[in-house]
């Protein structure tokens, strides 16, 4: 008898399992971690997706004080802002470190009331009351990523 192969498509791509019967096909399979793709899936999408740095290439730059806006495109005050928390770690700051970031940027905005609108939105949001930090949503971060970058990128190509 030949060799026996099996596909599984992943979100990730396609797996192989091949073996002499189904029998070590089925142990093969059985014996494998339950968080294997899990894994896998993740450590493909951090080795395929872009960099922060590369996506934000000429467009912000990453600075000590923290990341400055350098494109020269119009941007909306909810642009300038969700970009300044998707390029900080951990996707965010505080209404202060924000306007004082915006302004070395050249960017004047009443940073407090845009940061409200945009909780409503469900831009962002606070991950703790207590505290003054605001954070992007994943909606946020979608945005950014499919529809502000992908603007911004147009303009620059």
């Amino acid at each position: 008898m030949g060799k026996i192969r099996v596909r599984v498509k992943a979100p990730f791509g396609e797996i192989v399992v091949e073996g002499d019967s189904a029998q070590e096909i089925l142990t093969t399979l059985k014996n494998m971690p339950p968080q294997f793709m899990n894994e896998i899936g993740s450590l493909i999408s951090t080795k395929m997706t872009p960099s922060i740095k590369t996506q934000l290439d000429g467009i912000i730059e990453l600075t000590t004080e923290g990341p400055i806006i350098t494109t020269r495109e119009k941007l909306t005050h909810y642009e300038a802002i969700a970009l300044v928390l998707f390029a900080s770690e951990k996707n965010s700051s505080t209404a202060t470190q924000i306007k004082r970031l915006l302004a070395s940027s050249g960017i004047r905005s009443m940073v407090p009331a845009r940061l409200n609108e945009m909780t409503k939105r469900g831009i962002v949001f606070k991950p703790d009351p207590a505290r003054p930090e605001f954070k992007l949503t994943t909606q946020g971060e979608r945005w950014i990523e499919e529809e502000v970058l992908a603007k911004l990128r147009g303009a620059t190509a």
